[in-house]
């Protein structure tokens, strides 16, 4: 009898044993849980309100296997307008500045240029005459400083540029001038399995230098303008040069010819600033999944710029009122971010 108790005994204290310890492991683990959910918000930098909540109930939507809206991976695509939406666009476009400092290096092989516009209008530092000369005048910089040299030498140039480059406003190099709440929905929509890409009327061979570092986005996932280009064999030792002639412009109805071309697919999340990005948002709503049109509203004049219908860069007029006719999510930069940069 005192062996059974014993053994009696010896299985209680196990049990007991064992019940403590359990306890003592999962109260943590419910607290813990808790205070997760509490600390983990994929968007920190965006105040609360409508607009991160339809971000967060659309991207819980579409990837909840039991919702009716469920996207599969494969059909994940989110395409994001660069300038004025990834990052600044005032008050001239980044690769405007890069073209400017580019003719300014290239003038002493130029004497021409003194006399003729719009390069006189640039070494003469007057915007007001170089906005004169319109889109014409920016292209014919943009062939001027962006062509005669190979493929390499360019991506060399646009890299030492950014690296030294200082905004007039800001002080601060141009890659440091990107949005962090724009940076968090990038983040937040790749964990969630989406693909991420960049679709830019700005130039595709201008932004893949430093897309991967600043935005997590690869350089084949980019979208651009661009400007033709042949392969030289170059007595063995094969490079491809830049010409002095436009190839293709992703931007308004480029921006879906540009995705279908390069892409392939019909995203189901789009991101813009402007009028530019318009037919890019139209074509993603017709997508048979469930999509969302996200428009960047520049409200915040003291931290960063505001303007909208009237501005010469990043005019936003009628995508503003098809925004609003139809339902799409517009950022108030002022009211829904928290901060504006890194």
């Amino acid at each position: 009898m005192k062996g059974i108790s014993l053994f009696r005994l010896l299985g209680i204290i196990s049990i007991l044993i064992v019940f403590v310890a359990c306890n003592a492991i999962t109260e943590p683990n419910e607290k813990t849980t808790t205070q997760n959910k509490e600390i983990i918000d994929p968007l920190p930098s965006w105040n609360e309100g409508k607009t991160k909540l339809a971000i967060i109930n659309y991207v819980n939507d579409v990837t909840n296997i039991e919702s009716d809206n469920f996207i599969p991976v494969s059909e994940r695509i989110a395409t994001f307008d660069n300038d004025g939406n990834l990052w600044s666009e005032q008050p001239a476009y980044f690769q405007l500045f890069f073209a400017i400092d580019r003719i300014k290096a290239l003038a002493p092989d130029h004497p021409e240029w003194k006399t003729q516009q719009p390069f006189k209008a640039v070494l003469d530092d007057d915007m007001k005459e170089l906005a004169k000369h319109g889109e014409h005048g920016l292209l014919e910089l943009v062939m001027a400083s962006h062509a005669g040299m190979t493929t390499s030498e360019f991506e060399q140039i646009v890299k030492e540029w950014l690296r030294t480059a200082k905004h007039p406003r800001f002080e601060r190099p141009f890659t440091d001038l990107v949005y962090q709440p724009m940076l968090e929905l990038l983040q937040y929509l790749r964990e969630n399995d989406f693909k991420t890409f960049i679709v830019s009327g700005g130039g595709i061979e201008f932004i893949r230098p430093w897309v991967e570092e600043v935005y997590g986005i690869p350089p084949d996932q980019v979208v651009g303008s661009s400007i033709k280009t042949e392969f030289d064999y170059n007595n063995g030792n094969p490079v491809i040069r830049r010409l002095a002639e436009i190839d293709f412009i992703d931007d308004k109805e480029g921006k879906p010819i540009g995705i279908h071309k390069f892409i392939g697919q019909k995203p189901v999340f789009a991101s813009g600033n402007s009028d530019g990005d318009l037919q890019m948002m139209q074509w993603t709503a017709t997508n048979k999944y469930k999509s969302f049109l996200l428009y960047l509203h520049h409200t915040d004049a003291e931290r960063e710029w505001a303007y909208d219908r009237e501005s010469h860069i990043g005019k936003l007029d009628k995508g503003l009122n098809e925004a609003h006719e139809k339902g799409w999510t517009v950022v108030d930069m002022k009211n829904d971010w928290k901060v504006i940069y890194p």
